[in-house]
């Protein structure tokens, strides 16, 4: 079993550097949508990234959630799995067991606690890169020496060290709280329907699902997910974008008071379509990866100790 854990924690790499690749340039987009200023509609914001900044505009901040978010996949799969082998050994008696649904679920919000501490380090420096060529227009504040619309920081370490020596432990954990509202609950609704659909597709289950199956199950597992976290995913890119030029928000329940009162509800909605769109390669990509490169270890492993 030991084996099998260091498979699922290489395999969760594997597939998180394939998300990555796949999912940045939109990832981009929903975050100018979420916390930038003047963008309007998606068709708008893509269209200015590109005339502004041009293509590699939408690969801004890639280098570190490239580095971080394969780390942060592997923590992932690797606490997901584990901890259903975990379950069915307590329940079955056996680990290979296939699990109950509502040990999935179990599953799934033990993963969501465990990887906020990872990930949001994580997407604070990702968010900063994208947000800090943003103008900010706001009448009657005073904003911070650094001028807006040109970069603050000169790249992922630079922007972690400079958060850090500014703001601390707490800046470097901005908008954790809403990261656990939006994970929790999310990373149910990613790994149920792909087990259910998986399920469902395939004709022999999930114990070797077809590229196929994988692509179709994990890419609505993760249009899902995304698409129903959205206005916790909000809230939490506001937060984590707040503090490149001026500090708008205390915490996370100001956040959701300010921008219902200045925006209404609907900017809780904001970036939806983008998180869903978004959210079907990305997921497509991660299980694929996931699931080829562990079934390729599997393989490897018989071959070497038949």
């Amino acid at each position: 079993m030991g084996s099998l854990q260091l498979q699922d924690f290489v395999a969760g790499w594997v597939g998180g550097a394939a998300s990555v690749v796949v999912g940045h340039p939109l990832d981009t987009i929903k975050t100018r949508l979420q916390a930038g200023q003047g963008y309007g509609n998606t068709l708008n914001c893509v269209l200015t990234v590109y005339r502004n900044e041009s293509v590699a505009g939408f690969f801004k901040g890639m280098s570190f959630p490239l580095a971080s978010i394969a780390v942060y996949s592997s923590v992932v799969f690797g606490v997901f799995s584990n901890t259903q082998r975990l379950l069915s050994q307590l329940r079955h008696g056996d680990p290979s067991c296939t699990p109950a649904l509502a040990d999935v679920a179990l599953a799934s919000m033990v993963t969501g606690f465990i990887s906020v501490g990872i990930g949001t380090p994580v997407d604070l420096v990702k968010i900063r890169l994208q947000m800090q060529t943003q103008t900010y227009i706001k009448a009657n504040i005073k904003l911070k020496p650094t001028v807006p619309g040109f970069p603050v920081y000169r790249g992922p370490i630079h922007c972690f060290r400079t958060v850090l020596q500014k703001e601390g432990i707490a800046g470097i954990y901005r908008g954790m709280g809403a990261m656990l509202l939006r994970d929790v609950p999310g990373y149910c609704l990613y790994f149920i329907p792909y087990t259910v659909f998986c399920g469902w597709i395939a004709p022999d289950g999930c114990i070797s699902p077809n590229p196929f199956s994988i692509c179709l199950a994990g890419g609505v597992a993760g249009a899902i997910s995304w698409g129903t976290a959205t206005p916790m995913d909000v809230v939490k890119s506001r937060l984590q974008a707040d503090g490149v030029y001026l500090n708008k928000y205390k915490g996370t329940l100001d956040c959701i008071l300010q921008s219902y009162q200045n925006e209404g509800l609907k900017v809780f909605f904001r970036g939806t379509t983008v998180n869903a769109v978004r959210g079907f390669p990305m997921s497509s990509a991660m299980f694929l990866g996931y699931e080829l490169s562990l079934k390729a270890m599997k393989r490897d492993q018989t071959e070497t100790n038949p």
